[in-house]
């Protein structure tokens, strides 16, 4: 049978990914004058921005940029100075000049005045056709042919582009359906671009409920408390705040900021232990007092209600962790209450959850984010290995690699004309 030919297109500049770090790469590209064709898997772009925007479009944090940084974690240092070039107020001002007021929040973060992501992705893509950026959708991307050209799987059957520069911002490993499938990671490792395995991030996590207590409190809030886990150097970590019980086990807010040390703690033990303060208002020898005072004829689930403040889910959980026994000797449930332990067996599966860890190593690239590997070849976004919590730290991030990306092909791209 007789091989297959194709046609090789050529283009300046490809940027392979329509989400945040790609968009931002090709704003950043176009506005140096080069020429921008931006390829997506999907019928149309931003979706998984579109998805974090309808809960109120969280696009950064306000708080001082040292803890900001920080929250970053073992990477913190390698994004510092992309953050340094486009933070928080960055971000702000980037906002403003589409035509988007923001506002801080009472818990710093930073959001759009009306709270939707949708008006602000039409503003940026009417920006971005402005400027001379091409979209070409429904182009999911193959890898490289035998001369280095991208490969494209279309409706109208395979594409090859051959371009001056590429930008890769391919997303991370969760909500496949919005196109951050994770399928380019093979690809990348056969070029040569050194990458770790996927995994979940932003996470609830699975605990064995009984089916009773499953039952009763499935789906229920549980309020401030504050949450306990010690890492794999055996360092410990507070926060305070509420997560949701869920039918598989725990999830939420509090729940994502220590998911990190939670996941790393189950792939070093198997198991991980999270502790909970269901009183933190009171200390460790009120509750005791508290608890051991007379009930009379009173239940010992009112005498908690009327004396702790115990009820519902935390009682519950309660009398799901401790033996009959325990729950009634005084001295047990005091301590239960004020650090009940719960055994994490599992993350959540990695397509269900916020945000992925792992990816294309920084190592493996330079400090303009093109790869040792592939010349020529930048990489953006959450398609590389970085983590952060919910709060706006994802988004800004995505925004400051895209820019910095951008600005290392713009100064590739200078750099080769000028041999």
């Amino acid at each position: 049978m007789q091989a297959m030919t194709y046609t090789t297109e050529h283009c300046d500049v490809a940027i392979i990914g329509g989400g945040p770090a790609g968009l931002m790469a090709a704003e950043t590209i176009s506005a140096s004058g080069h020429a921008v064709h931006l390829y997506d898997a999907m019928p149309s772009v931003g979706r998984k921005f579109l998805l974090a925007g309808k809960g109120g479009m969280n696009l950064t944090h306000a708080e001082p940029s040292a803890q900001f940084h920080a929250r970053y974690g073992q990477r913190s240092a390698t994004l510092t100075p992309m953050l340094h070039a486009f933070g928080a107020d960055a971000v702000r001002d980037w906002t403003k000049g589409l035509g988007i007021d923001t506002f801080v929040g009472s818990s710093q973060r930073v959001f759009p005045t009306d709270m939707k992501a949708a008006p602000l992705l039409r503003a940026w893509l009417k920006r971005l056709r402005e400027s001379g950026v091409q979209f070409h959708m429904r182009h999911r991307w193959m890898g490289w042919d035998e001369h280095q050209a991208l490969r494209f799987a279309t409706p109208d059957g395979e594409r090859h582009v051959q371009a001056n520069a590429v930008v890769l911002a391919l997303g991370g490993g969760s909500w496949a359906r919005l196109g951050s499938d994770g399928a380019w990671l093979p690809l990348l490792l056969d070029a040569g671009i050194a990458s770790t395995p996927l995994k979940p991030a932003n996470c609830g996590f699975d605990i064995a409920w009984s089916e009773h207590f499953r039952s009763r409190f499935a789906g229920q809030p549980l309020k401030s408390v504050i949450a306990r886990c010690t890492d794999t150097r055996e360092q410990l970590h507070t926060r305070q705040g509420e997560c949701v019980i869920s039918e598989s086990g725990i999830e939420g807010g509090l729940i994502y900021a220590l998911s990190a040390f939670l996941r790393d703690r189950i792939d070093l033990d198997g198991h991980a232990t999270l502790t909970l303060d269901l009183a933190p208002g009171k200390s460790a020898e009120r509750v005791l007092d508290e608890v051991s005072q007379p009930r009379g004829a009173r239940s010992l689930s009112s005498h908690l209600q009327s004396k702790v403040g115990i009820t519902g889910v935390k009682s519950g959980l309660l009398r799901e962790v401790l033996s009959k026994e325990a729950f009634a000797d005084p001295h047990q449930l005091a301590a239960a209450i004020k650090a009940l332990p719960l055994t994490l067996v599992a993350t959540r599966p990695i397509d269900e959850v916020i945000s992925s860890a792992g990816g294309v190593l920084f190592e493996s690239l330079d400090e303009n984010l093109m790869a040792h590997a592939m010349p020529g070849v930048f990489c953006a976004g959450e398609m590389l290995d970085w983590e952060a919590p919910t709060g706006g730290y994802l988004l800004t991030a995505c925004f400051a690699s895209g820019r910095r990306a951008g600005d290392g092909v713009t100064a590739w791209l200078k750099h080769r004309s000028a041999r």
